[in-house]
Parts: C-alpha cells; sequence; structure tokens
C-alpha cells in the first residue's frame, strides 16, 4: 500500500480540497462531490475492505488527491474553451469599445436574465416566504419536522437550478453538482448538517433578494428599452404624418420642432447602446452576487 495516499475518505477530501485551492469554487465542489462519491460507492461495493485499503485500490484508476485536483483543471480549460461563445476582436478605439458592445453574446445573455429575474425573483420569494410560514406553522404538529426539512431540501434543489441559469446567461462558473450527502451518516447529522450549512441560509436570503431586484432589473430595461426606441422611431413616426400627435415636451410636438426629428434618433441611439452596456454590467456584477450567495467558499 502506498504510504503516502490517504487512509480515510475525509483525509482524501481534505488534500483535494487543499490541491484545488486557488481554483473556481463552483469547480472544487464539482470535484470533492465526484470524489467522494466515487468512494463512498466503491466502500460499499466492497463491504470487506476498509477506507484505507479502497483508496489504494482506486488510487491507479482514479488518482491521489494531487492528480484528481490537475485533472479537474485541465478538465474544466478545455469544457470552458470548448462552451466559450466566439470572443470578439478587441477594440482600441472608444468607439469601436462604446459600439462593440453589440456584438458581445453575453450582453443578450445578461439581458434576458433581467427580464426574467421578474418571474423569478417572484417565485423565488412566493417559495421562501410560503415555506418559511408553513414550517412555523406546523411546528407545533407532528407533520412540521418532516415538512421543514423537505422545503430546505427543496431550496438547495433550487439553487442549482438558479445556478444553471445564471451560469448560461450571465457566464459565471457556477456548481454543476450538490454538496455531497453522505448516506451513511444518520439521518439525523445529515439533517442537522442541512441546517448548519452556511449555503442553505445564503440560499434563502438570495431568493428574497430575488423580488426586489428582479423588479428594478426588468422596470431599469423596459423603461430603457422602450425610451430608446421610440426616439429612433419618432421620425418615422412624424414622416408617416403623425408628428402633430407626438408631443417631446410640454406642448411641444415634433411636427412643430422638425429639427427634433434629427436628434431624438441619435439620443435613441446612445440610450439604446448605454442600455446594453448597463445590463452587461449588472449581469457580470450578479454573476459574481449568486456564486457568493450559492456557492460554499
Amino acid at each position: 500500500m502506498n504510504t503516502n495516499l490517504p487512509t480515510t475518505i475525509p483525509e482524501y477530501l481534505e488534500r483535494l480540497r487543499a490541491a484545488l485551492s486557488g481554483c473556481d469554487p463552483a469547480l472544487a465542489q464539482d470535484a470533492l462531490y465526484d470524489a467522494e462519491d466515487y468512494l463512498r460507492s466503491e466502500l460499499a461495493a466492497n463491504p470487506g475492505k476498509s477506507e484505507a485499503e479502497v483508496i489504494s485500490s482506486v488510487a491507479g484508476s482514479y488518482g491521489a488527491p494531487d492528480e484528481v485536483a490537475d485533472i479537474y483543471r485541465e478538465t474544466e480549460v478545455k469544457v470552458q474553451t470548448a462552451l466559450r461563445p466566439p470572443v470578439p476582436a478587441p477594440r482600441k478605439s472608444l468607439a469601436g469599445q462604446f459600439f462593440g458592445v453589440l456584438v458581445d453574446p453575453q450582453t443578450y445573455g445578461s439581458l434576458f436574465y433581467m427580464l426574467l429575474a421578474l418571474a423569478t425573483g417572484t417565485f423565488y420569494f412566493t417559495w421562501v416566504v410560503t415555506g418559511a410560514s408553513l414550517s412555523a406553522g406546523l411546528a407545533v404538529l407532528i407533520i412540521g419536522i418532516p415538512f421543514v426539512i423537505l422545503f430546505i431540501g427543496a431550496t438547495r434543489i433550487l439553487a442549482l437550478v438558479e445556478g444553471r441559469i445564471v451560469e448560461v446567461m450571465l457566464g459565471e462558473r457556477m456548481p454543476r453538482r450538490p454538496l455531497y450527502n453522505d448516506k451513511g451518516l444518520p439521518i439525523s447529522k445529515r439533517i442537522g448538517a442541512m441546517f448548519t450549512d452556511p449555503r442553505t441560509w445564503g440560499t434563502m436570503l438570495y431568493f428574497l433578494a430575488m423580488l426586489p431586484v428582479g423588479i428594478a432589473y426588468f422596470t431599469v430595461v423596459v423603461t430603457c428599452l422602450s425610451l430608446s426606441l421610440s426616439f429612433i422611431a419618432a421620425p418615422i413616426v412624424a414622416a408617416l404624418g403623425y408628428g402633430a400627435y407626438i408631443n417631446v415636451w410640454q406642448d411641444v410636438t415634433l411636427q412643430q420642432a422638425p429639427w427634433l426629428g434629427v436628434l431624438l434618433p441619435v439620443l435613441g441611439i446612445m440610450l439604446l447602446f448605454a442600455t446594453l452596456h448597463l445590463a452587461r454590467f449588472i449581469g457580470r456584477l450578479h454573476g459574481k452576487l449568486a456564486k457568493a450567495m450559492l456557492v460554499r467558499i
């Protein structure tokens, strides 16, 4: 037996965690889940072997902690390279940087996420408020404890769903696997682990905050896009003979001030591109926020 190998599964996982230090926390969570799931499965399939013997027997195929960490780093680079959309050519001029946002795929992912956030935020907020209220109300009954456990477990699953949405639309790497739940532990310890995990409460706080955040995102996008597109369309509407119905400022119509037919489209285009820049910036910021609250770091 290789004496350099860990002798217990927790020791193996700690060495793997140390070897993954500096990596993306989402990648580390996936690697730790895969390693623990594999080792626990091998231990269950070989009841006559100790943890040290199982680790030694699979070291050749699965690898030592340092080797597994290197494999995950290399695989992550390949996967991210394959999945990453084409990067727009860098633009050095100020005009190029300003108008280049139009061809950045992340811009549209962020824009759609901000529109979708109203629906997801409403659902998340309703889920947490309803679940917490029912949990408190049912606490005096015998079904209270099973309901709370089910509510917490489902909330953690929803966190994975939100993570997938964030990764796909905002480009922020999120976990693709949950935290490992050792089925060999007593049920009381597994339940206690859910309640003592800071990520459980961070997820609930994130879900509660998503309602006001989603309303703000939706309002900003709809307002800015509506204004910019209406400014751009103003001269077209005026050319169709409806300039008298476009009230630009107080009692001034576009028909009375035709020079505004040139100014408004310019303002509309500038506002449209500013909105796209704002959406991309908010998307990157929200991705970091989601990782901080939904991923164990």
